[in-house]
């Protein structure tokens, strides 16, 4: 852990695996040091191996972000009234809901900047109070060496203050910022500081609530799925059951048939054998299409090529089975339709 202090201020800290504090000169017109910040900048570049640890977080941290999935989204009444309460609390013209993407920052609610979304990372204030624990102030961004020269503050809007309070998930992670901006030099009380933190942590339990409706969300749609495949399920078995006869074609005429004398099916090529009695019908069809049209209660499939009626069975000798139909018939049993064949029987 990398630490810088200032005179009368919480440490600043980078993850980097080790601990160091360096004491540097406290600028007097800055409550942030810009040349502590250059110089902690550099120590972070010249230590590989404490770097390499670096892209690692950054992976992570913005894993955790885009779990909220909330980049790119609409505005929303809730934040953008939390907005308005930053802009309240740091008497500004300008605040902002920040939220810190890979290169990007993209702001959920803003007051006092209208059509601002997306701004490149390394240009705006927010990007330096990641690095923070506590809250980031420039007091005249137009005196700091590592700021003047930024867009926001060399061009319109002119930007001369910034403060910023990190966003910190349950994780650990730092979001984004609950920031406020004015084109003059500004300075908070600590009263002022203590409302912004108190601020940040709110935006931070809005995020987690927004979160957890998504989830509860996605659950209930895939609960909703999970219903109606089983009221479609118990629709086609109700349906099955119900279906105590059976049309077919013969001969450019339909024949029904009662399914209570239907002692089993045979699958031929395209076509399907039923037997009835000493009768043979034969339709064009598949027996997972027959299937869904017998009443399940009644037929098991006892082989890919057949499909027999329960009551119809005479015996069963190893792999094989004897149907009567008006005429003992044999019928082979398939080694994978042998249990379900087993548990359908009534065994003593």
């Amino acid at each position: 852990m990398l630490n810088f202090c200032l005179p009368g201020r919480q440490p600043l800290r980078l993850c980097t695996g080790r601990e160091l504090s360096l004491t540097i000169p406290f600028h007097a017109s800055l409550t942030t040091n810009a040349a502590a910040m250059t110089t902690l900048r550099a120590m972070y570049s010249t230590a590989p191996s404490e770097a390499d640890a670096a892209p690692r977080a950054e992976e992570l941290r913005l894993e955790n972000l885009r779990a909220y999935r909330i980049l790119d989204t609409p505005p929303e009444e809730a934040f953008d009234g939390l907005a308005r309460l930053g802009a309240f609390i740091c008497g500004t013209p300008i605040s902002m809901v920040n939220l810190l993407d890979a290169e990007r920052v993209f702001t959920k609610a803003q007051v006092g900047v209208p059509g601002v979304q997306n701004l490149p990372r390394e240009t705006v204030f927010c990007h330096h109070t990641l690095f923070n624990d506590d809250i980031l102030e420039v007091e005249d961004a137009s005196l700091d060496p590592l700021f003047r020269q930024t867009p926001l503050v060399a061009s319109a809007p002119n930007i001369r203050y910034y403060v910023g309070a990190p966003l910190v998930s349950p994780e650990g992670y730092p979001l984004g910022t609950m920031c406020a901006l004015d084109v003059k030099p500004h300075r908070l009380n600590e009263a002022q500081r203590d409302a912004l933190r108190t601020l940040a942590r709110e935006v931070v339990s809005h995020l987690e609530l927004r979160r957890a409706r998504l989830q509860l969300e996605q659950e209930r749609v895939k609960l909703d799925g999970l219903l109606r495949m089983a009221n479609d399920k118990a629709v086609s078995l109700y349906s099955a059951e119900q279906r105590e006869e059976i049309f077919v074609k013969q001969d450019h005429k339909l024949i029904r048939l009662n399914t209570a004398n239907i002692s089993y099916l045979e699958a031929l090529g395209d076509y399907v054998n039923i037997h009835v009695g000493n009768e043979r019908y034969t339709v064009y069809t598949t027996m997972k299409d027959m299937l869904t049209r017998l009443p399940s209660r009644d037929f098991v499939r006892v082989h890919r090529k057949y499909i027999v009626r329960i009551s119809s069975i005479v015996a069963i000798d190893g792999d094989s089975l004897v149907v009567d139909g008006g005429r003992a018939s044999s019928v082979p049993i398939g080694n994978s339709y042998k249990a379900d064949l087993m548990s359908r029987l009534n065994l003593v």
